[in-house]
C-alpha cells in the first residue's frame, strides 16, 4: 500500500469535531505546518479529531461500511429488482462498475485514516513529554494505536480470506505501521491479525491508566470547567471500546479462549458496581408520549447507553434519506418488503413481538406510499443518539462469551441477558449448535444498519443466508462470495 500522509485541521466542539476547515499534507516539505500542530495537547487533539471525523465520511461508516454496502452483502434487505443501485452488491457481482468503486473507496479511505494515526503515533513519541503530558500522552497514543488496529480488522474481514487452518497463511492485505511512501507488503491474515493483536494489546497499557472511562464513565456531557478533550468517551476508541476489540479480533481467528478471557473480564467490569454501560430502560427504548407539561421522551432506537463505541455523524439525516426514507422509490430504497407494507420478514426475524429492537420497523406514509421502513436512523430533535453511528456494542461482547464459553448452560444464561435486556423471553438451547444459531440471530438483531452480519457470516463460514430476492427464506451461499477482490488501484502498484 502506497499511501499519502493528511492530518485534518479539526476542533473538537460541543460534541466532537464538526468539520474539517483544512487538509495538511504530511510531506518533508510541509514541516513547519505539522510542526505547529504538534505542539501541545490541543494540537495532538485536532489531529485525532480528523480521523474520527473522517471515520463518519459516507465511503466508510457514514454509509457504506455500516447501512450501505456491508450490510447489503449480508442480505439484510430485499432486493428484487436489477436495476436497484446495490443490485450487483447484493448479488456478488464484485466486477460491476457500481460495485468496486464502492470498495474502492473504502480501501482508499480507510489507509488514509491509518496514515494519519501513523503520523501521530510517530509524533506523541515513546514517553510523555512537555507538549504532550500524561494523560493526553496515553489517551492520544493509545486511541491512535488502536484505530490503526480497528481500521486495519475491518479491511482483512472484507477483503481477506475466511480465517481458517488452510487459508490463514495466504496474502491478505497490507498492515501499515509507519510513515513512508514504499509500498507495503502484502502479508498473510496470520500475519495481519498478529499485527492487529499486538497493537491492541499496545493500545490497552497506555488506555489502562489513563482513560477516564474507567474512573468517571462515558462522561457524555460538556465539561463544566474546561475543554471536552477527554469527554464524550463513546465517540473515542476507549478503554473498554479497545478491548470489546481485541475479543473481535481473537474470535476472528477463532481463538475462543483469549476471546473469552477478554470478554469476561470485560463484562466483569462494566456491569458489576460500575455499571458503565446499562441496559436500555423500556422508556427509553419505546419512549413515552407527552403529558400536560411533561415533554415527550423520544425512542431510542439504538440503546445508546449501551453504545462502546460509535463515530459522531452529523449527516445522518442525509444519509438516512439515500438510504432508507419512505418517500425513495424502490431502485434506492432499502427494507425489508418490496415498496409496501408486508411485514413477513420482520416477523420471521423478530421471534416475540414485545422484542424493543422489532420497533424499529414502521409502516411510514409519503402521503401517497405507505411502506415498511427501517426508523433505526430517522431523525430526532431529541433523541440522544441523533448523531451516532455505533461500531462496537454491549450486546456484541456478551453474544462472543456466549459463543466462547464452553459450558452451555453458562453460554445460554450470556445469550439471555441479551434478550430479556430486550424484552424478549429466554431462551433454552439443548446443543452447542442450536445455541450457535440463536447467537446468530439475536447478532442479526442487534446489527442491522451497522455493517457487522456480514462479517459474522464469513467468520462462521455460512453455506445458507437469509434472500436478497424474497420477504422470508434463505439461499445457498458460495464461499468465495465473501471475499471483496483487492482493489485495482492496489494491484496495479504491484505489476
Amino acid at each position: 500500500m502506497k499511501t499519502q500522509y493528511k492530518i485534518c485541521f479539526c476542533l473538537l466542539l460541543s460534541v466532537v469535531s464538526l468539520s474539517c476547515s483544512k487538509w495538511i499534507d504530511v510531506k518533508p516539505t510541509d514541516r513547519l505546518g505539522e510542526d505547529q500542530l504538534f505542539v501541545d495537547p490541543a494540537g495532538y487533539t485536532k489531529a485525532i479529531n480528523g480521523v474520527y471525523v473522517e471515520m463518519a465520511n459516507k465511503d466508510l461508516y457514514g454509509q457504506e461500511m455500516t447501512t450501505g454496502a456491508v450490510d447489503v452483502l449480508a442480505q439484510c434487505y430485499v432486493l428484487t429488482s436489477s436495476t436497484h443501485r446495490y443490485y450487483d452488491h447484493t448479488t456478488f457481482v464484485y466486477t460491476s462498475g457500481k460495485v468496486k468503486p464502492t470498495f474502492e473507496a473504502a480501501w482508499k479511505k480507510a489507509y488514509e485514516l491509518v496514515a494519519n494515526c501513523n503520523v501521530i503515533i510517530e509524533k506523541c513519541g515513546d514517553a510523555p513529554s512537555q507538549k504532550l503530558p500524561e494523560p493526553y500522552y496515553g489517551v492520544i497514543k493509545g486511541e491512535a494505536i488502536a484505530l490503526r488496529a480497528f481500521l486495519h480488522l475491518d479491511m482483512l474481514r472484507l477483503f481477506g480470506p475466511i480465517y481458517t487452518e488452510a487459508n490463514k497463511t495466504k496474502p491478505a492485505i497490507p498492515y501499515v505501521s509507519k510513515i513512508g511512501f514504499e509500498i507495503s507488503p502484502i502479508l498473510s491474515a496470520e500475519q495481519v491479525m498478529k499485527q492487529i493483536t499486538d497493537d491492541l494489546k499496545t493500545a490497552l497499557a497506555l488506555l489502562e491508566n489513563t482513560d477516564p472511562i474507567r474512573t468517571s464513565g462515558v462522561r457524555n456531557g460538556s465539561n463544566p470547567s474546561g475543554p471536552n478533550d477527554l469527554y464524550y468517551r463513546q465517540y473515542r476508541l476507549n478503554y473498554y471500546a479497545t478491548k470489546a476489540l481485541l475479543a473481535r479480533a481473537y474470535l476472528w481467528q477463532g481463538d475462543k479462549v483469549n476471546a473469552l478471557i477478554e470478554a469476561e473480564a470485560l463484562l466483569n467490569e462494566v456491569q458489576g458496581t460500575k455499571n458503565v454501560f446499562p441496559y436500555v430502560t423500556s422508556v427509553g427504548a419505546i419512549g413515552t408520549p407527552a403529558s400536560g407539561n411533561i415533554p415527550a421522551i423520544p425512542a431510542d432506537r439504538l440503546f445508546t447507553t449501551e453504545v462502546m463505541f460509535a463515530v459522531y455523524d452529523i449527516n445522518r439525516l442525509q444519509m438516512f434519506d439515500r438510504q432508507f426514507n419512505v418517500n425513495l422509490d424502490n431502485n434506492n430504497k432499502l427494507s425489508f418488503s418490496n415498496g409496501d407494507s408486508n411485514e413477513g420478514r420482520v416477523n420471521a426475524l423478530y421471534d416475540d413481538a414485545n422484542d424493543y429492537r422489532r420497533r424499529i420497523w414502521q409502516n411510514a406514509s409519503s402521503g401517497t406510499v405507505t411502506a415498511l421502513t427501517n426508523l433505526k436512523y430517522a431523525d430526532g430533535a431529541n433523541v440522544p443518539s441523533r448523531f451516532m453511528l455505533p461500531l462496537i456494542r454491549l450486546s456484541e461482547v456478551l453474544l462472543i462469551a456466549a459463543e466462547c464459553q464452553p459450558d452451555l448452560a453458562t453460554g445460554i444464561t450470556y445469550l439471555n441477558k441479551v434478550r430479556t435486556s430486550r424484552n424478549s423471553l429466554s431462551l433454552n438451547p439443548a446443543t452447542p449448535a442450536a445455541l450457535q444459531t440463536a447467537i446468530m440471530n439475536e447478532f442479526r438483531k442487534e446489527t442491522i444498519g451497522e455493517g457487522q452480519q456480514f462479517y459474522f457470516y464469513k467468520r462462521t463460514a455460512q453455506q445458507t443466508i437469509p434472500n436478497h430476492a424474497a420477504v422470508t427464506g434463505t439461499k445457498a451461499m458460495v464461499l468465495t462470495n465473501y471475499v471483496v477482490p483487492l482493489p485495482d488501484s492496489e494491484i496495479s502498484q504491484r505489476k
